[in-house]
């Protein structure tokens, strides 16, 4: 560092630069500080767009707190202005839907598989969310749906919500899902009730719910393996 100024990737070698390794190595071959990096483009006065991204990612969440993150919280880092951090929430939405999206006709065989396709992601949620994983009559998936955000209770998990994509999407089944921030997955009185209600709900609709998954930090409860639907 020389009279204050960072290290600009410009500056770096050509083989050491991001946007050359990709071109050069492959997308795979790259880091995720570096794929970060030619998102952000620029970085500081002091810092290059690789050491933003390395700063981004060096707390314990890493990924997981870009995921998680509101523009607000984006921009609490410096060299993170609200262009930079609408772009970001941009491009890590349009992957979440791309991996939504090769979601479509995963057979749902087991809770394990329901369990592969949304603990990574909801393991790390700071709030409770609540989700639908609608199925069709082989059970391949139709798609997955937020219902609500908030501590799971009667009015947040009424009927009229939960059901309504899985109708939209005309399911024969659907198998409910909620995270518990505290990474404790062990089901409440509240979460048990709310859970029954929907299997009555659903005889009537003619949809039936065939679990309910509580997502912890890096584990699951499945109600329906406990006989608690």
């Amino acid at each position: 560092m020389t009279g204050g100024q960072g290290v600009t990737i410009k500056e770096l070698p050509a083989e050491l630069r991001p946007r050359e390794r990709l071109l050069a190595a492959g997308v795979q071959a790259l880091s995720n500080a570096e794929l970060l990096a030619i998102l952000l483009r620029t970085g500081t006065r002091t810092e290059s767009a690789l050491d933003v991204a390395r700063r981004l990612l060096s707390g314990p969440d890493g990924l997981q707190f870009l995921a998680g993150a509101t523009l607000e919280e984006l921009q609490q880092h410096k060299g993170i202005g609200l262009a930079k951090a609408a772009e970001l929430k941009a491009a890590l939405e349009l992957g979440r839907r791309l991996a939504a999206f090769t979601l479509n006709r995963t057979v749902i065989r087991n809770p394990q598989d329901v369990a592969g396709l949304l603990l990574d992601e909801m393991r790390y949620l700071d709030r409770e969310n609540f989700r639908t994983v609608s199925l069709n009559t082989k059970n391949q998936v139709l798609g997955i749906d937020n219902v609500s955000v908030g501590s799971l209770n009667s009015s947040l998990a009424h009927p009229r919500e939960v059901f309504k994509d899985p109708i939209r999407r005309s399911a024969a089944a659907i198998i409910l899902a909620h995270n518990h921030p505290s990474g404790d997955p062990t089901p409440s009185r509240e979460d048990i009730m709310v859970t029954r209600r929907l299997v009555e709900a659903g005889h009537i609709l003619g949809i039936e719910v065939l679990d309910h998954l509580i997502i912890g930090d890096g584990r699951f409860t499945s109600l329906k393996e406990r006989n608690l639907l």
